[in-house]
């Protein structure tokens, strides 16, 4: 988060039954009379995001019926209009890819799913030719699950998520690399927060999800993400409400 804006997180009011969950101050959502709590557990963030209309459904990566985030291994950020309805949604977890890489681990859809045996049709598969995602190995933070309500797209919410997305991950993790998976619009449109980006991330095909997508896969590299958090951020501003260890 900017310097100039004043970071800070604090224990946060819970509403609709959101019980575990903090608040992040951001001066650009606040500009936009958004309220953004950040939380935990998983099984409350589909509960919220299962409630929320338009939006579609969440993957199975952040979805604790088809893959396990251990406790300290992922958060989420919702944000909530005056009349405390969800306007946006972002989730993003931590792979321990110290034995394997970010290539093999979509490859095998360990990504999505905990057990694809399991969980798989026999139909599924999912395909990785950027060249990069080899390279990607240790801490691999992956954030998804992006939508915005339609009224405040185009309006730089993205930009506003990116910010806390890579102070609260570098904060939290300093992961080896911070990524994503996205539709090449996004590309085109341009990701200043993602400095490297290449086609052929993912070309996913997951039948009892409804999932279909050939998106890029765009990343930061935990030196960039020290430099800018370092540079720019102050994460010794966000704070973390004693109920809530990481």
């Amino acid at each position: 988060m900017m310097v100039e804006e004043r970071a800070a997180v604090t224990c946060a009011v819970a509403p609709f039954h959101i019980s575990r969950s903090i608040q992040i101050y951001d001066a650009v959502a606040a500009h936009q009379d958004i309220s953004l709590l950040m939380g935990f557990d998983f099984q409350e963030y589909v509960s919220i995001t299962q409630a929320t209309p338009t939006k579609g459904k969440t993957f199975p990566n952040f979805r604790p019926d088809r893959s396990t985030i251990d406790s300290g291994d992922g958060y989420w950020v919702v944000g909530l209009d005056k009349k405390k309805d969800v306007v946006l949604t972002n989730a993003t977890r931590l792979y321990d890819l110290s034995n394997s890489n970010f290539e093999e681990h979509l490859r095998s859809r360990r990504a999505f799913y905990t057990d694809p045996i399991a969980h798989e049709h026999p139909q599924d598969h999912c395909a990785c030719t950027a060249p990069s995602a080899k390279k990607m190995t240790g801490k691999v933070a992956y954030n998804g699950d992006l939508w915005v309500r339609r009224e405040l797209r185009g309006q730089g919410v993205p930009k506003m998520l990116a910010r806390i997305t890579h102070s609260l991950s570098f904060a939290m993790w300093a992961p080896d690399f911070l990524c994503a998976l996205v539709a090449r619009w996004r590309v085109d449109k341009g990701l200043p927060h993602y400095r490297h980006h290449e086609p052929g991330g993912s070309i996913l095909r997951l039948v009892k999800e409804g999932i279909a997508e050939d998106n890029w896969l765009v990343w930061i590299t935990g030196e960039e993400l020290k430099s800018e958090v370092d540079g720019c951020y102050k994460p010794e501003l966000v704070t973390f409400h004693r109920d809530f260890p990481l």
